[in-house]
């Protein structure tokens, strides 16, 4: 099956053990996965592990059963595409400006076929368009909202056409209103480019209404992957997060959680 698959993989920070033996997969194509798991889990690591912005120390990680190098190279920064939680500060170019930026520089590289001037803006602007920021086209990026700055990274991203999408916590700044858009889009655009995307999500409940598949992490381990159904457990959310919790469908048949306490706490840390 298509798609990004780890296994075994392991990284140290000095002599601390940040992600332990992980195996998992394959995450498809055409599909998004949710990374989820309290602070300190090492959702972040594995994103960077999986970009090769941070190297981890032993185990493979395959694309369509290609190996992938454990650090970055030109043909991996291309397929594999990660966007940090936060943006630079200071960049004085516009939008659209930036996403042209973004978008020369995988051509740069040698990848897609090389376009003229107004190819690459129509490009561009269809980024924009289908992302609903096309109105920043000339904001200046040091003009925008922590929000909109965000949905400007993601037009970064997406305008690079990558196999494999990776988003650290891409909802964090945003608006209710923005949270459903930019999660329909992801999944239009997953669909359409048939791409592997992984999101890092503190909102279990997106998870459970927007993402195909996720990964529960906790201590640097896997502690549940497969549908978000299938991993969101009031059991594991006991033992992940020390939360007392119910797992119920809404009234459109959508499951949702709903929090009733909090575990014990002693319990929860000895584990």
């Amino acid at each position: 099956m298509s798609g990004l698959s780890i296994d075994n993989l392991s990284l140290n920070y000095g002599r601390r053990r940040i992600l332990d033996s992980l195996a998992a997969g394959p995450l498809p194509r055409g599909e998004i996965t949710a990374l989820l798991g309290p602070n300190g889990s090492g959702k972040s690591t594995l994103l960077r592990a999986l970009s090769g912005l941070t190297r981890a120390q032993s185990g493979k990680l395959e694309l369509d059963g290609e190996t992938l190098a454990l650090s970055a190279s030109g043909a991996r920064s291309h397929s594999v595409v990660y966007l940090p939680q936060a943006l630079p500060a200071g960049v004085r170019l516009q939008v659209l400006e930036s996403v042209l930026v973004a978008y020369r520089a995988t051509r740069s590289q040698g990848y897609g076929t090389p376009r003229n001037t107004a190819d690459d803006l129509a490009h561009v602007h269809g980024v924009l368009q289908r992302l609903g920021i096309e109105s920043l086209a000339t904001r200046s990026l040091d003009e925008l909202s922590g929000g909109q700055r965000q949905l400007v990274g993601i037009a970064q991203a997406l305008v690079r056409d990558p196999q494999v999408l990776l988003l650290d916590e891409p909802l964090s700044a945003l608006d209710l209103n923005h949270q459903f858009h930019v999660m329909r889009t992801l999944r239009s655009e997953t669909r359409h480019r048939n791409m592997v995307t992984v999101v890092v999500l503190h909102d279990i409940n997106t998870a459970l209404r927007s993402c195909d598949k996720a990964m529960l992490l906790h201590g640097g381990r896997i502690h549940g992957f497969g549908t978000p159904a299938e991993v969101v457990t009031p059991d594991r959310l006991d033992q992940v997060f020390g939360v007392i919790a119910r797992i119920e469908p809404c009234s459109q048949g959508q499951l949702q959680v709903s929090i009733d306490g909090l575990a014990d706490r002693s319990r929860v840390a000895s584990r």
